[in-house]
């Protein structure tokens, strides 16, 4: 039986000898640079060297030279490195010129080494190029990544520099836009890629409209751009072909207009809506007992789903906190009939199953929890005796918690969010009143530093970062509860009144999803509510949402992105149907 150990140390064996040139029995001649080696080692991780050195032809002349043409003796210096050591010095410099060495080759760990490294670079500005490349040298698991990376984030990839977008063919522009998880928060923006990629070649590529424009899913936008900017189009007013579907999607919307959606809408291929590619979660709460459930927001469809596969007996029923870290939905500390917890536990949504982590080091209910650096924070709260000010931090990579400075003053059922590498925290309660202070933590200093005071004191607040500026929303003065919301700005150190919201509320649960703040559900004063509500950063307003099934305050507001079973946590058609009508 071989061992790991064994494995590495006969690879050693084999690298001092050709480093020492023993044994050798063959050359192989790069661009007149000789590479002396050993034919086993080669065979052993090239299919390609392996027919080459082992042929009946080659046996007989035992031939110890061979001539190896289009690799460059830099790259094939790291290809006999890997051969030897099945490890290389892989960079962005070289990675490319790698890789299709290791395709020419037939070094299937190596090409497989460079995947994972091209893997790791995708980015909006690149993962075309990607995509491109890996369908070119048949990297069909790269190829997937980087398809679905090009899917979730096609409003970035569109945006400028649209170079390599633009490089698509028609099939794979075709291909991108029919698939169900592109993520846009606009089926315009769709519109306008289509538009974008045929005036980059009209001459070439006008003739492709038709066939394009099948691919926008048109009944799902605003009745008013569709007129403006779909029907009034010149290339679209043009095409002869491109008539009968706009006049199939004009009817389809001033058939919702006049008669909301049928079954006909959700099926038909033009205004089927997408897959998101984030779901919010609104996480138990109270109600005058508390409320066993979870519900699912899917934005695409306006709509709450109750997710009854969570076992929400995994939850503590009061007051914990939540964080969302590498795909990971962590709940932390809270209490259930008088105890308080220093437990965490976090939900994986692929397996849907719980998993118990790391204790915190002190119990935590009505604790604030924010995510920076990978990390998560827990600050505050109430540990069963007192209100307190200390801080800790968990390291997954550890599985271990570590208290940190502690914040400059008590703090309880606070809120906080992460901006610009600093964890900002605001108001909460510290026993006797509603807090207007906020403070600023910085992990290089390990230091917490107050910034300007709030215009209103504010308990159950909820704090959340959007456009660079730190919101802090609703909550309690002590006195009622607020619709009231402000804005600081890091760079001026200064609040500003935003407009409030359509209900007062404190307890709720906040997010943001696809640029915009999401707060959901808590105490208006009166009552638990369901309602919710989102802010435009952009337009400066609120707009009112879909109501959750159950209302509720305490609870705690979640979103997770990116999720490979997506379409599991997003509402069915029937349902979102059934709630139209």
């Amino acid at each position: 039986m071989c061992t790991r150990d064994m494995n590495d140390s006969a690879r050693e064996i084999w690298s001092q000898l050709r480093l020492e040139d023993t044994l050798c029995d063959v050359v192989l001649k790069v661009d007149g640079v000789q590479f002396r080696a050993h034919k086993i080692i080669l065979s052993a991780c090239s299919e390609y060297f392996r027919v080459l050195m082992t042929s009946i032809h080659w046996t007989c002349s035992e031939q110890r030279e061979y001539t190896i043409l289009d690799v460059s003796p830099d790259i094939m210096e790291l290809i006999i490195e890997y051969a030897y050591s099945h490890k290389t010095g892989i960079t962005s410099k070289n990675m490319v010129d790698l890789l299709i060495a290791a395709d020419k080759l037939d070094i299937q760990g190596l090409k497989s080494l460079c995947c994972s490294f091209l893997e790791k670079q995708l980015c909006p500005e690149n993962c075309i190029s990607i995509l491109g490349f890996s369908e070119l040298y048949s990297c069909h698991d790269l190829y997937q990544k980087a398809y679905s990376y090009t899917l979730l984030h096609f409003e970035e990839v569109i945006r400028e520099p649209v170079e390599n977008f633009l490089e698509l063919t028609q099939s794979q522009l075709s291909d991108i836009l029919d698939n169900n998880k592109l993520s846009v928060k606009q089926e315009e923006r769709v519109f306008e890629a289509v538009m974008m990629w045929i005036d980059h070649a009209p001459q070439l590529r006008s003739k492709y409209i038709p066939v394009l424009l099948q691919k926008v899913r048109m009944g799902l936008m605003n009745p008013n751009y569709f007129l403006e900017f779909v029907m009034k189009d010149p290339l679209v007013c043009s095409n002869q072909e491109c008539q009968p579907i706009v006049t199939r999607v004009l009817g389809t919307l001033l058939s919702i207009c006049r008669n909301g959606p049928t079954d006909s809408f959700s099926q038909d291929p033009l205004s089927r809506p997408r897959t998101p590619s984030s779901c919010l979660f609104a996480l138990s709460g109270w109600n005058s007992s508390f409320i066993n459930a979870v519900e699912c927001y899917n934005s695409n469809v306006d709509c709450w789903t109750p997710l009854s596969w969570v076992d929400i007996d995994e939850i503590p029923r009061g007051y914990y906190g939540t964080a969302v870290l590498d795909g990971h939905l962590y709940v932390l500390g809270g209490s259930n009939d008088g105890v308080y917890f220093n437990t965490v536990k976090k939900l994986n949504p692929l397996t849907q199953t719980w998993q118990q982590v790391g204790h915190m080091q002190l119990p935590r209910c009505f604790v604030t929890v924010a995510v920076l650096d990978g990390l998560i924070y827990a600050m505050g709260g109430h540990n069963g005796r007192e209100r307190i000010s200390s801080v800790e931090r968990y390291d997954p990579k550890t599985n271990q918690w570590s208290l940190i400075s502690s914040m400059q003053v008590v703090r309880s059922d606070a809120s906080a969010t992460a901006l610009n590498r600093k964890i900002y925290i605001c108001g909460g309660y510290n026993g006797r009143e509603c807090l207007f202070t906020a403070e600023c933590f910085d992990p290089l200093t390990n230091r917490w530093s107050f910034i300007s005071r709030m215009q209103s004191s504010r308990s159950g607040l909820g704090v959340a970062a959007l456009k660079n500026l730190v919101f802090a929303v609703g909550g309690c003065d002590g006195f009622r509860r607020l619709n009231s919301v402000e804005s600081y700005n890091p760079d001026f150190d200064q609040w500003s009144i935003v407009t409030p919201m359509f209900e007062r509320r404190s307890n709720f649960g906040i997010e943001v999803l696809n640029d915009r703040l999401f707060v959901v559900g808590g105490f208006n004063g009166v009552s638990a509510t369901a309602s919710a509500e989102c802010y435009d950063a952009v337009t400066k307003e609120w707009y009112c949402v879909q109501d959750m099934v159950l209302g509720r305050s305490a609870l705690k507001c979640s979103v997770l992105r990116g999720m490979q079973n997506i379409a599991e946590y997003s509402v069915q058609r029937e349902v979102w149907l059934r709630e139209m009508s």
